[in-house]
């Protein structure tokens, strides 16, 4: 529901501003960056000063996914 193309990148989900900052200064070869589902506590779905932990997920145009960040 939250998807944007951002100088040649896919970003998919609740993806905090750090992440994309690094993914233009970095620019590795790579389609995309996303966060699956919803979690509480990413961008947009705060709730009081609860993170719950969740991978912001690298992919390439074979759908392979890594780990890019992770967030608690």
């Amino acid at each position: 529901c939250h998807t944007a193309e951002v100088d040649g990148y896919v970003v998919e989900g609740h993806i905090p501003a750090a992440d994309v900052a690094r993914l233009l200064t970095e620019k590795p070869d790579i389609l995309g960056l996303a966060v699956p589902g919803m979690p509480i506590g990413s961008p947009g779905m705060e709730s009081d000063n609860y993170v719950e932990p969740y991978t912001v997920f690298s992919f390439d145009k074979s759908g392979a996914t890594i780990s890019f960040s992770e967030h608690s």
